[in-house]
């Protein structure tokens, strides 16, 4: 069984920053794709940042400049560091593995950002 746990969530105002990680653990060999996507209320779960084990970034374009994936294999974690926050980027925060073909996912943090 695997499990993704999230941590770095929070309030914070506009024009900070917030570093979101989350490891996974598990009957693990080896994690493919790793991301983070975000869902507001009301709204559809859409990607923020994908990041390839060779360490490959593909990003949403909102978010560009602004947000730094990561990740570190030897602990299965990835990390999420956004800087320049906006109240539109307002949204629970979800971390997705793609582990032997199957996908997984954390609870979600909360991110909140006050203008």
């Amino acid at each position: 069984q695997v499990q993704l746990v999230e941590s770095g969530g929070g309030l914070v105002q506009a024009g900070g920053s917030l570093r979101l990680s989350c490891a996974a653990s598990g009957s693990i060999f080896s994690i493919n794709g790793m991301g983070w996507y975000l869902q507001a209320p009301g709204k559809q779960r859409e990607l923020v940042a994908t990041i390839g084990r060779g360490s490959n970034t593909n990003y949403a374009d909102s978010v560009k400049g602004r947000f730094t994936i990561s990740r570190d294999n030897a602990k299965n974690t990835v990390y999420l560091q956004m800087n320049s926050l906006k109240p539109e980027d307002t949204a629970v925060y979800y971390c997705n593995a793609i582990i032997a073909g199957w996908n997984y996912w954390g609870q979600g943090t909360q991110v909140t950002v006050s203008s």
